[in-house]
């Protein structure tokens, strides 16, 4: 007997949480045109109940079993892994959608059940895929089904992603490699819901030696200290910095206290003759340079 049909849309009125129900049903659902039975219903006399941790409802995600023709059992979901996984290999991550990716990701967290409506539900709550991988432990663990497992594939993902755009800029001459050099800051940086202060230490050349995290804040300041920042400057034989904080708020526009901060900072490093070279505001969406606004 042919499955339920997949929706297809949804009428506009339906609320925004109404509509992810609806995504989280569809992701639940077997696949079509197979015998589906309750995950946790009891079996019949004689027939051989499966794993009791993947036919309880929550572990099951909903979806229930198929019945093969010799009557064994498995979960909607057995299969799917490694036609995703196929699919991956074969076609690349170009064509595939951002849960999908995720679900990937996930399989090395969760090995026993449908990961697809937690990928859904992590993307709904962080937005897209950059939000999912850079959100916080405690965050992460708010949504239903995340544990510490879930968080550790979502932090070797951001450190892959952290050490291949810094490969592309150590030792690089920031004028040739700007663009790079906001990629890797905005990478590091964009999705922080704190406030996040690095400082960029630059030779002689120009070229980046060091990148150092100076402080952490809260959602709208970070605590700065000039004689810090000059002194870690003498100690690594820097001629200049750069320094970039984030506006968790998405806004990249300078306030008036990052103003305040930035001429203290210069008046520190011009006592021991290093140059202030930029101080970058990174927000969701863009950045903002003191250099190109005319503010250093």
């Amino acid at each position: 007997m042919a499955g339920p049909a997949r929706r297809r849309s949804a009428p506009a009125e339906l609320s925004a949480e109404a509509l992810r129900g609806l995504d989280d049903l569809d992701a639940r659902l077997p696949p079509s045109g197979v015998r589906a039975r309750p995950a946790f219903e009891k079996p019949a006399r004689g027939v051989p109940a499966g794993p009791p941790d993947r036919l309880s409802p929550e572990a099951a995600a909903g979806g229930g079993l198929i019945e093969g023709a010799d009557g064994t059992q498995r979960p909607h979901y057995w299969g799917h892994r490694e036609r995703l996984r196929t699919r991956f290999l074969t076609g690349g991550h170009a064509a595939m959608p951002d849960y999908e990716l995720l679900e990937l990701l996930l399989f090395n967290a969760i090995p026993k059940i449908d990961v697809k409506p937690l990928a859904k539900r992590l993307l709904a709550e962080f937005g897209d895929l950059t939000g999912v991988i850079a959100a916080s432990e405690y965050r992460v663990l708010q949504v239903s089904g995340a544990d510490r497992w879930v968080f550790l594939q979502l932090r070797l993902a951001e450190a892959f992603g952290h050490r291949m755009a810094q490969v592309k800029v150590m030792n690089r001459e920031v004028v040739s490699s700007w663009e790079a050099l906001i990629a890797y800051c905005r990478t590091a940086m964009a999705h922080r819901d704190i406030e996040q202060f690095r400082i960029l230490f630059l030779d002689q050349k120009n070229c980046l030696i060091a990148d150092e995290t100076q402080a952490m804040g809260t959602v709208d300041h970070v605590p700065v200290y000039p004689r810090e920042v000059a002194k870690r400057a003498l100690e690594l034989a820097a001629s200049a910095v750069i320094l970039v904080h984030n506006h968790p708020s998405g806004d990249p526009t300078p306030s008036e206290a990052d103003v305040d901060m930035t001429q203290r900072i210069m008046d520190a490093c011009s006592a021991i003759e290093v140059s202030l070279y930029d101080h970058v505001v990174i927000g969701k969406t863009g950045e903002t340079s003191f250099r190109t606004r005319g503010l250093i």
